[in-house]
């Protein structure tokens, strides 16, 4: 029974060294990597179960801070292919598996 015990803690410590912030891809300036880090994992964190209201938290404080014409998604499983502004792009995971593509076009 005590390895029964010892397994149920190991699942979350499992889980949370999975939870960092890990960048993919970039080309954004360093205080705008970090803002924007910042606000993705802010986002996802406050709405763990709606992507599409942490995409919005994300592109409306991306629209004010850096300007308009910014673009969120975020999910599992998806590929895409874009046209962005040179500097203004940020292609992160977070929580192990949730994708967040940040990026600005006029």
């Amino acid at each position: 029974m005590a390895d029964n015990g010892e397994g149920k803690n190991e699942e979350p410590d499992y889980k949370r060294l999975h939870t960092f912030p890990l960048i993919r891809h970039t080309d954004m300036p360093e205080e705008m990597r970090v803002e924007a880090m910042e606000l993705c994992v802010t986002a996802c964190e406050k709405y763990a179960t709606n992507n599409e209201s942490a995409a919005k938290m994300i592109k409306e404080t991306m629209d004010k801070k850096f300007g308009s014409s910014w673009h969120v998604v975020i999910g599992e499983g998806f590929g895409f292919e874009i046209t962005h502004e040179v500097k203004n792009l940020l292609y992160m995971f977070f929580g192990g598996n949730l994708a967040v593509c940040v990026w600005k076009c006029s």
